[in-house]
This record gives C-alpha cells, sequence and structure tokens, in this order.
C-alpha cells in the first residue's frame, strides 16, 4: 500500500513539474510572464477543478514553502546593506507615496466588501506591492535597464522589500489571532533583528560572506541554502516570517558570495516558485472566482491608476523627463509574487473565504496587463498630450518610440 501511495505521489508530482516546464517554455516563446499559468494550472488540479490531486499535495506544500523562501533570499540578494540604507535615505518619501496610493485601496475595497480589519490589512499589502521579478524581466525585455528612470524604479522596489520585512511580521500576527501585546513583541523582535542583521551586514558583511564563500560550487549551494533555511526556520519559531529571514540573509551576503549563490540559486529558485504558485492555485476553487471576478478587475483598474500615478511622481521628484516619468509609472503596474505570498498567508489562516479567489483574479489580471502599461502608457500618454495642443483638436502624429539613454553614472 506504500508503495502505491509512493508511485502515485512520483507520478503527480512528476506531472505537475513537467507540466510547469512546459507552461514556462510556452510563456517564453509568447514574451508573457509564466505566472498567470502557474496559477491557472493550480486552478485546474485543485479541489473543483478539472483533475484534483490526492496525493501529491502535501509534497507540494513543503514545496511551496521553500519557494517562498528562495524567492525572498534572492531578493535580499540583488542589494547590499548599504545600498538598502542609502535607497531608504534618499527614497523614502516615495515610499511613503507609493503606500498612500496602493495600499488604501486594498484597506477601503476590503472594508466596503465587509471582510474585516484583518483582512483589510492583508488586502493592502496584496495591493500595495509590485512584481519585482516581472518588472525586471520587463525592462530587460524592453531594453530600459539603462534608462534615467530606471533607477527611481527599482528604488520604489527596494523601499517596497524593506517594508515587506516590517509588514509580513504585523500580517503574520493578525491572522494567527495572537493579542495587541504578543503582536506588538513580535513587530518588536522583528524590527530588532532586521536592524541587527542590517547593522552586521553593514559593518562585518565581508566577513560574513568570506565565510560562506567556496570555490567549490557545491560546498557553497549546500551552506547558503541550509544557513537560509536554519534562519527562516528561526524566524517562524520567534513568530517573526520565514520569509523575513530569508530575506535578511540575502541582505547579508555581498560580492562573490551574494553572485555565486545567485547564480546556483536561481534554478532552485525558478522550480520552488513556481510550485508555489500551483500550490496557492490549488487551495483556491475555480468557481469561487466569478463572484469577486468585479471586484477584482475594478481594484485592478485603480490600483493600476495609481501605481502609474506613483511612478510618475517619484521620477518627476527625481527631475526625470515627462516620457520617462510615465514610462516609470506604466512599469511598476505589476503584481504577482509577494500579491500572492501575502494572500496565502491570510488563506492558510483562513480568514476570508473570497479573500484568495480575489486575489488570484487580482493577480492574473495585473501581471497580464502590467507589460501592456509599461510598453504602451508613455506612447499613450505623448499622443494624448499631442492632442490636446493641436489647434482645432486635429490628430498629431504618434511620437517615435524612446531611445535607450546611456547608463546612469556610465
Amino acid at each position: 500500500m506504500r508503495r502505491v501511495h509512493s508511485a502515485v505521489l512520483l507520478i503527480e508530482f512528476g506531472s505537475i513539474i513537467l507540466g510547469l516546464g512546459l507552461l514556462g517554455r510556452f510563456a517564453a516563446r509568447f514574451q508573457f510572464s509564466p505566472i498567470p499559468l502557474y496559477l491557472l494550472a493550480g486552478l485546474a488540479f485543485g479541489k473543483g477543478g478539472l483533475l484534483p490531486l490526492g496525493a501529491s499535495e502535501e509534497f507540494v506544500a513543503i514545496g511551496a514553502e521553500i519557494g517562498v523562501i528562495l524567492l525572498l533570499l534572492m531578493l535580499g540578494l540583488e542589494y547590499t546593506a548599504s545600498d538598502l540604507v542609502s535607497n531608504l535615505k534618499a527614497h523614502y518619501p516615495a515610499g511613503l507615496v507609493d503606500c498612500a496610493l496602493n495600499a488604501v485601496p486594498g484597506a477601503l475595497a476590503a472594508l466596503l466588501l465587509g471582510w474585516g480589519p484583518v483582512a483589510a490589512v492583508v488586502l493592502a499589502g496584496v495591493t500595495w506591492i509590485s512584481s519585482s521579478g516581472v518588472i525586471a524581466k520587463v525592462l530587460g525585455d524592453l531594453g530600459r535597464v539603462g534608462n534615467r528612470e530606471t533607477p527611481v524604479i527599482l528604488s520604489v522596489l527596494v523601499l517596497e522589500d524593506l517594508a515587506m520585512a516590517v509588514y509580513l511580521p504585523i500580517v503574520t500576527a493578525l491572522v494567527a489571532g495572537v493579542g495587541l501585546a504578543a503582536g506588538s513583541v513580535t513587530l518588536a523582535i522583528a524590527l530588532g533583528v532586521a536592524g541587527l542583521v542590517l547593522f552586521v551586514a553593514v559593518r562585518h558583511g565581508r566577513v560574513i560572506s568570506r565565510f560562506v564563500s567556496s570555490d567549490d560550487p557545491e560546498k557553497l549551494l549546500l551552506v547558503v541554502l541550509g544557513l537560509t533555511i536554519l534562519v527562516a526556520g528561526v524566524a517562524q519559531q520567534l513568530q517573526v516570517s520565514a520569509a523575513v529571514g530569508a530575506f535578511l540573509v540575502g541582505i547579508a551576503l555581498s560580492g562573490e558570495a551574494a553572485e555565486g549563490a545567485h547564480t546556483l540559486l536561481s534554478p532552485l529558485r525558478d522550480l520552488f516558485a513556481a510550485i508555489f504558485f500551483v500550490f496557492f492555485g490549488l487551495h483556491t476553487d475555480p468557481a469561487s472566482i466569478p463572484p469577486v471576478l468585479l471586484p477584482a478587475l475594478a481594484l485592478a483598474v485603480v490600483t493600476a491608476a495609481t501605481k502609474i500615478a506613483t511612478g510618475y511622481w517619484a521620477a518627476r521628484r527625481a527631475g526625470i523627463s515627462v516620457k520617462g516619468r510615465w514610462r516609470a509609472g506604466g512599469a511598476l503596474v505589476a503584481r504577482g509574487e509577494f500579491s500572492i505570498v501575502i494572500a496565502g498567508l491570510a488563506v492558510t489562516a483562513g480568514i476570508e473565504p473570497s479573500l484568495g479567489p480575489l486575489a488570484t483574479a487580482y493577480v492574473l489580471i495585473l501581471v497580464v496587463l502590467g507589460p501592456l502599461t509599461a510598453r504602451w502608457t508613455e506612447p499613450l500618454a505623448a499622443r494624448w498630450a499631442r492632442r490636446r495642443t493641436v489647434p482645432g483638436g486635429g490628430t498629431a502624429e504618434p511620437l517615435p518610440e524612446p531611445r535607450t539613454q546611456a547608463p546612469v553614472g556610465d
């Protein structure tokens, strides 16, 4: 009986991995993010789907948890502690505007739907955080990595990532139903740990990286992966967040250790992140999406506009030209992995049954819309502006596509 169960588990899990690989190949061929396809695959294999899974669901759940940990680790590896501190000092007003314009609509939507304050805090995070992965890919595909507005976009994303280190412990405490005192202790621990890690990383980052670094890829992979999962487990035991623990490990590493770990862990990150999106879809009944499709669409339209406004304001504050401001705003629209991570915390805790379906529909809409707004916001805004300035309301010729500018500082 045990062999039969094991065989079914291997067949199911192997089918999932193969299916994800084919979906990823299909998405790459048509140059769009595979995240919507992964979510749809989860819907198809979940309860109420076309072919519900049985034996492999628990195994997929473990893989999904590792996926979240690796997503945050890789994000932390992108930045050094000094970069984070300098970004925080220089661009914190943009972060405050970003939070106000994009978190508030989500919170208000949850309250209007009658879901209560905890769901409001969760949905605020879902609508607030942009998808770093999708945005980075879109910027690369459009050849805008060297544009003058790109550092502004990255600064907004970095500030969102920093905010996650504070936000995730709050959400974890709220969905766990702990009291005010316990929640305050959890937040104090999270802030204390984050501050300590940043201090150690700034002062002694080279020592930590030298300890972890190795010329042997196998040893480097084992040490970094083992350290990350260990710290994530300790963080979760302290009621902070496994994801925050992984993020802080990534920040603490720099130089050759960070570069080597990034190269080695990228394939693992992609694999387990895909499993995470499937797992989220597994826990969403497809029949529950149509009732929340209209609110999700309305919320997507509103928060797409507020993200464009955020990017425009931040780029204007940095002295970027009008074209660059529109490009910055359009690039920030996509939501993805972190919106699903945040919603997943509430779904696992059973906070609000409709929250998972709404978050799924919302992310599906914006992860498809995001690359389109990144490409077309600036040309459409330029065309609209030209039409307004043409005497008699005539139609002006469309402006040519902007050329990629020289990299800033090069």
